[in-house]
């Protein structure tokens, strides 16, 4: 009888990443829903409301602490966000991929053994540079006065840097309360 390779991601921690992704998935469709009028009315604030993109894998690193949790919790909630506006499940898978394989390859380097905030804030700057270059081309933001493209572009980084202190907030609440539940020894 052939017995199989016990799974390195229990049943229990896709569970919490499935949570978590749900409710970061309904944060992100709100955020797509105000990202038009934000960017038609204040666009220079766009990268706040961009930042929360961060929130799935920030929350999943921070509690769980463990390879892959990022990618798989931002893969969730691309769907879920997806489920709310299907019009953009490019947008949510392609925004999924991105910002989880950064935190994945910033927590990997690291070799998945540093879990301080500085970790989470240095791929937080990484993401926000990131999305402020690809934004920059995508929004001609060489448009705006000089003092508006560096303002546009430091809240592009600003965003995911406050987010992640909000997610690591998040996480470390949810670790205060129990989850995730430890087996016995």
């Amino acid at each position: 009888m052939q017995v199989a390779n016990r799974s390195r991601l229990s049943t229990s921690v896709l569970l919490t990443c499935a949570a978590i992704g749900v409710a970061t998935g309904v944060l992100q469709a709100a955020a797509g829903a105000i990202s038009a009028p934000v960017s038609a009315a204040l666009p220079i604030l766009y990268g706040l409301v961009l930042g929360v993109h961060v929130l799935p894998g920030v929350i999943a690193q921070e509690l769980l602490r463990a390879p892959w949790v990022a990618l798989l919790t931002h893969l969730v909630a691309a769907l879920v966000a997806s489920a709310v506006v299907p019009l953009w499940i490019g947008r949510y898978i392609g925004t999924a991929l991105l910002i989880g394989g950064l935190q994945e390859l910033v927590a990997a380097i690291a070799r998945y053994r540093h879990w301080e905030p500085w970790r989470f804030f240095v791929s937080a700057v990484i993401v926000g540079a990131v999305i402020a270059v690809a934004i920059w081309f995508a929004a001609d933001v060489s448009k705006f006065a000089l003092w508006g493209q560096i303002v546009y572009v430091a809240l592009f980084v600003i965003g995911p840097v406050l987010w992640t202190a909000v997610g690591l907030a998040i996480g470390a609440a949810l670790r205060r309360a129990g989850v995730p539940r430890r087996p016995a020894a």
